[in-house]
């Protein structure tokens, strides 16, 4: 777990006995810090020796760097912005600044930025999501041509399957790349998650199970093994299980914060909905469709199909819950058009009234 750390005082003279036992004490380096993950500690030494004059080499990138990571990416992009206006910028700064605007979801800006820094794998991996958010066939295959049989490739296409509802192609890599790799334990997460998206909730748990076991504070496993509760149990059992994390203030529950909050709306039937998940609408892709579903039980049908009308479906039940909006406008404003329309996304995904009848449970 990392730690927060107060910014050294200034000022005043420490007491002699304070500077006897000091002295000696080592003061760890920027690479030690970084080796053991500890970005918040890398930050604070890069800062405290901007304050003192002893600037480290290339400082502002590791703070960069270090932010990102933390999952602080407007600090991030404080960094790598001011270090694109310097006349000797490294060129590999706007992959860095890129990746960045990715994570913020400013896709455009991303791919702008992607495009002037030297060609690199890293450069074709976020050009090929970049290309998967624009839903752009021919930007996306040209990117996944140049991949290659490398573990960070790899994982890259796994996660694109994983985001087209691919979950078996997902799985596939992950295990393949584990077979060889034992020791990427996060690797199990993901193939829990994919599980998790197949409604396989018991082998979910048991895969989740192994990563937990080493790393038992994890936010994003926590919050899986949360989900699979409220699918096998119910809301109250999810929620015990996220107790730990929401009484944490580790920045690894910060990294995960917006998640867990948008979670404990489903947990607890919808409570809180309108104050929790309007602003996640555009960051978790699921609070839209909650909040959707939300407005279905208020019976606010206008608002239900405000909010989804611009959404182009890609998983079945995007498509059965437009269907459920447009039927349910279609029968409120005498509508054969919305009731076209409805029938359309229901035969796209077979008709299925048990999907429908589970999402709205």
């Amino acid at each position: 777990m990392m730690l927060s750390r107060a910014k050294p005082a200034v000022g005043g003279t420490p007491p002699p006995g304070d500077r006897r036992r000091k002295k000696g004490k080592k003061v760890p380096q920027l690479e030690e810090l970084l080796a053991l993950r500890d970005f918040t500690g890398a930050i604070a030494l890069l800062e405290f020796k901007r304050q003192v004059g002893e600037q480290e080499e290339d400082a502002d990138l590791w703070i960069g760097y270090s932010a990102f990571h933390l999952g602080d990416y407007k600090r991030a992009l404080e960094e790598y912005e001011a270090l694109t206006k310097q006349p000797a910028c490294n060129p590999d700064v706007w992959v860095n600044l890129a990746c960045t605007y990715f994570f913020l979801g400013m896709y455009t800006q991303a791919e702008q930025a992607a495009l002037k820094a030297p060609k690199s794998r890293l450069q074709n991996r976020l050009l090929f999501h970049l290309a998967h958010k624009f839903s752009d066939e021919k930007k996306l295959m040209s990117s996944h041509q140049n991949l290659q049989d490398i573990t960070e490739d790899q994982l890259s296409l796994a996660s694109i399957h994983y985001m087209r509802s691919h979950y078996q192609e997902a799985i596939d890599i992950y295990k393949r790349i584990l077979l060889d790799n034992r020791e990427y334990l996060a690797l199990n997460v993901y193939v829990a998650l994919c599980y998790y998206k197949l409604d396989y909730y018991d082998v979910s748990q048991e895969v989740l199970a192994v990563y937990l076991q080493q790393v038992p504070d994890s936010t994003i496993a926590l919050n899986l093994k949360a989900c699979n509760h409220f699918r096998l149990y119910n809301g109250k059992a999810a929620e015990a299980e996220l107790k730990n994390l929401t009484d944490s203030a580790s920045s690894s529950f910060e990294f995960g914060k917006e998640l867990i909050k948008h979670n404990l709306v489903v947990f607890r039937g919808g409570e809180g909905a309108l104050q929790v998940l309007p602003p996640l609408v555009d960051v978790i892709p699921e609070a839209r469709l909650n909040l959707v579903i939300y407005y279905l039980r208020q019976d606010d049908v206008q608002e239900a199909y405000n909010l989804i009308k611009d959404l182009e479906p890609t998983a079945p039940q995007e498509y059965i819950l437009k269907g459920v909006v447009n039927a349910a406008l279609g029968q409120e404003m005498g509508s054969r058009d919305h009731l076209k329309i409805a029938q359309q996304f229901f035969q796209l995904v077979g008709e299925s009234a048990s999907e429908c009848e589970l999402l709205l449970q």
